[in-house]
Formats: C-alpha cells, sequence, structure tokens
C-alpha cells in the first residue's frame, strides 16, 4: 500500500491548543482555513462550554476536534472516505477519544442516527455543515440536498446551525424553523449561521 501524503494543521486555542491534526491529501477533503476557523469559534465564544458538536462532513475533524478544545461536551462526526475516516479516527485517538464519537458511512443516510443520538441527550447542539463544493463532478445536488437534512432539525435540540459553502452561493435565509443570522466570507469559502 502506497504511504498516504497528509500534511498538519493545529488546534488553534483551548486545552488542546498546538496538538497537531493530520489531514490527507485526498481530493474530497479540504481543510477548513485557519482564519475561517478563527471567525467561528470567535462567533460561538464560550457559548459552546457544555453543548454538543456535530460535524456532518466530517473530513479529518478539524473543527469538531476544534470546538472540543472549547470544552464542548462531546463531538459527533461523520464520514464516508474511507481514507478520511482513517485520519480522522486516529486525529481523534491523539486528542480527544473520550468525548468523540465517529459514524462511519454517508453523512446524508447517516444524519438521522446522529440526530436520535443528541436528541436523547437533551443537550442543546451546534450541527456544522461543510459538504463539498458543489463544483465537483457527481456533487450538483449536493447543497439542496444538505439544505433537506437542515430543514429537519427542530429548534429545541438547535442552538446554531452553520454552513461552510461557496461564497457565490446565497443560502435561503430561513430552513425549516432556522433563520440565518449572519453570512460572513473568506474568499472562496463563506460561513452561514442559522438559529
Amino acid at each position: 500500500m502506497k504511504h498516504l501524503k497528509t500534511f498538519n494543521t493545529h488546534i488553534l486555542a483551548g486545552k488542546y491548543k498546538g496538538k497537531a491534526i493530520s489531514i490527507p491529501a485526498i481530493d474530497t477533503t479540504r481543510s477548513s482555513k485557519s482564519i475561517l476557523k478563527e471567525s467561528l469559534f470567535n462567533t460561538l465564544q464560550f457559548d459552546i462550554i457544555d453543548k454538543n458538536f456535530v460535524e456532518v462532513f466530517a473530513g479529518s475533524g478539524s473543527v469538531g476536534l476544534e470546538a472540543l478544545s472549547r470544552s464542548a461536551k462531546h463531538a459527533y462526526f461523520i464520514e464516508k472516505n474511507q481514507i478520511a475516516l482513517t485520519t480522522l479516527r486516529n486525529n481523534i485517538k491523539n486528542i480527544d477519544p473520550l468525548n468523540a464519537t465517529v459514524l462511519s458511512g454517508d453523512s446524508f443516510e447517516k444524519f438521522a442516527t446522529i440526530y436520535d443520538i443528541v436528541k436523547s441527550k437533551n443537550i442543546k447542539t451546534y450541527f456544522y455543515f461543510d459538504p463539498p463544493f458543489s463544483i465537483r463532478e457527481g456533487m450538483e445536488e449536493i447543497y439542496q440536498k444538505t439544505l433537506a437534512l437542515i430543514g429537519t432539525i427542530e429548534p429545541n435540540i438547535c442552538e446554531m446551525v452553520i454552513v461552510e459553502h461557496m461564497s457565490n452561493l446565497e443560502l435561503p435565509s430561513t430552513i425549516g424553523q432556522l433563520s440565518i443570522f449572519k453570512t460572513k466570507k473568506f474568499g472562496k469559502s463563506t460561513l452561514s449561521y442559522y438559529r
């Protein structure tokens, strides 16, 4: 088996600050830029303490692990790519194995499982959606499918939904029972916040 090329990023702040996160050099995962992550957690601040965090298209798990570093209660990850999944599991093992749950499989199929788990815990939850950009082949429908998934989230369980998406795509002002309250652009990527 060929040795997989990876590159490293680091936890930006919190109790695991400086710990390395490996990211596989494959075209299905792209790392959320540090500046974007920093802005995200500046928005969430201390509200994230003791809340659940779900990274729906996890990749290497860098956003959910950052949430754990900043005292989120538990992080849940869904990833279907086997290479990304192996990297994700190693990252979790090196950073915070006790407070992380990984589901292997398609995010659209596994979301209901994770949603039922967080609902049963009765703890307000952050949902982070970073679907593969729709410019990739076979991904044309991905945003419609993602919005449909967000539409199933009930406000009583949801602290916030954050969507990382292509900057040239404008998301609707409401999805289901949630309304947009902030957007911030970082070059080709934008964060849209709903609650």
